[in-house]
């Protein structure tokens, strides 16, 4: 689902968190394309596994699924931002994203932060260029 303002366009994932909260799973500015940070959760079941590398790759699932929507794809992501509340978690997760980002090769941060709910091991947050990739 999208919404537009001038300028600009908001996709919508039908997270419940986008409604509570009030953001955008992504938003598309010009060639910019926004992704928030995005958790492990399945949001048609707004479910989520204890697993950190399962909540990694459905993280990348619903960030895929955003890109797509707006126009681009993996390819075109310039900027990786990685929050994790525990740092030995962070080192699991590498074979999935390197699956994703290897060939593109973001800039990218790990942050060890507190996350909204204790059943979040991961979040992760993009910013891509539409046309930028190979």
């Amino acid at each position: 689902m999208t919404t537009q303002q001038p300028g600009r366009q908001a996709i919508l994932s039908g997270s419940t968190f986008e409604e509570q909260i009030g953001y955008a799973r992504a938003v598309v500015d010009g060639d910019w394309v926004h992704v928030s940070g995005t958790t492990g959760f399945d949001y048609a079941a707004m479910t989520i596994s204890e697993d950190v590398v399962e909540q990694a790759e459905q993280c990348l699932r619903n960030v895929g699924a955003a890109l797509e929507q707006a126009g681009c794809s993996f390819a075109d992501v310039v900027r990786v931002r990685y929050l994790l509340p525990e740092r030995a978690d962070f080192e699991p997760c590498w074979p999935v994203l390197r699956r994703y980002f290897g060939e593109v090769r973001p800039a990218a941060t790990m942050m060890v932060c507190g996350l909204a709910d204790p059943r979040m091991k991961i979040e992760i947050e993009v910013c891509a260029r539409r046309g930028s990739g190979a």
